[in-house]
């Protein structure tokens, strides 16, 4: 059974390192004729189809890749700090020392805090794009929610990165592979999702943290992911080494609407739109307690249309998923948009 559009396959921005639909399908096609596999077609094999593609991505390219190179480095600076505060307090009074000692540990703790710090891991929180194209990321999945999203963004002819806890998508392994499915990408947000406490996990943890999500990932999606979100943003020292060892690159964001705690879509829009600009990462949620994050999202989905921004991904997140792939093995239905898929590139 073949969906009414017009979409192209991917083409990526050589310039730009990202990857976005072509044309919008056309708007009166409803939410569910989004490309499926045929009525009568083997899921198993649609999925593969799409996972071979994927596999034959490219990694990040060069300007979008953060991967930490010296993840050890707090372990030299820190005590050069510390042994610096010491020759103050030496050098000078104690009221000298005590003020170097504040600074110095509040140089240590708080950049744990910030998300865009690059203090313990280097970051990407924007494109480097001048063009009207924004990075979708939706942290904490799969959820209830996940393909509410995914029809609405096939509606939208929007893309995004599902940053996912690892233990939540082993539970629900058919929407990890639907999400991979419908040409989206996949990000590491943890195994646990240890809210409370990931900003003190020891080095053990946090690795084991980073690489269970890894390998339930890896597994599910037929692809390794190759970004990492930190649990609400927060990134101790120990971070860096897991990191490094996947190959893994730290996100975080340049525009939020605080929907993981908010039920106000317009609220959201508002929030959303005071920092949009192009190139920008936008921070979003799903499963949320409150129950309103695809009215959200929906919200969001159709002010960035009237803004004139596309929903774009990185190249390693983009996989050139023609129509035929997509809608499965060879069948009723496929040929003509195989032919049209062909001649677009």
């Amino acid at each position: 059974m073949s969906a009414p559009e017009t979409q192209r396959p991917h083409r990526r921005d050589t310039a730009t390192g990202v990857s976005a639909p072509g044309p919008v399908r056309d708007a009166r096609a409803p939410i569910d004729a989004a490309p499926v596999a045929g009525d009568g077609d083997d899921p198993d094999r649609a999925f593969a189809a799409s996972a071979q593609s994927a596999a034959a991505i490219a990694a990040p390219t060069a300007g979008l890749t953060r991967v930490p190179r010296w993840p050890y480095a707090w372990a030299v600076w820190i005590p050069l700090s510390q042994f610096a505060v010491l020759g103050l307090w030496l050098a000078w009074d104690w009221r000298v020392g005590l003020a170097a000692l504040l600074a110095s540990h509040a140089s240590i703790l708080v950049p744990v805090f910030l998300p865009r710090a690059r203090v313990y891991a280097p970051v990407l929180a924007r494109l480097p794009t001048a063009a009207r194209e924004v990075w979708l990321t939706i942290d904490d999945g799969p959820s209830d929610d996940t393909c509410a999203m995914l029809d609405l963004l096939d509606r939208h002819a929007a893309k995004a990165t599902f940053f996912l806890v690892g233990a939540r998508a082993q539970a629900r392994p058919d929407l990890v592979r639907e999400i991979v499915r419908r040409g989206h990408g996949i990000g590491n947000h943890s195994h646990t999702h240890p809210q409370a406490w990931f900003w003190a996990l020891g080095p053990r943890r946090m690795r084991a943290e980073i690489e269970m999500a890894q390998t339930v990932l890896t597994g599910l999606a037929g692809r390794a992911p190759r970004w990492f979100r930190s649990v609400v943003g927060m990134t101790n020292p120990f971070v860096a080494a897991p990191l490094r060892t996947h190959g893994l690159t730290r996100v975080a964001w340049s525009a939020r609407g605080f929907d993981a705690v908010r039920a106000d879509p317009q609220g959201l829009v508002a929030a959303v739109e005071r920092d949009l600009a192009p190139g920008a990462i936008v921070l979003l949620h799903e499963g949320a307690r409150h129950g309103r994050n695809v009215a959200m999202i929906a919200a969001l989905l159709a002010r960035l249309d009237a803004l004139g921004y596309r929903s774009v991904l990185p190249d390693a997140d983009a996989p050139d998923v023609s129509a035929d792939e997509r809608a499965g093995p060879p069948g009723e239905g496929t040929a003509a948009p195989a032919a049209e898929a062909r001649a677009a590139r």
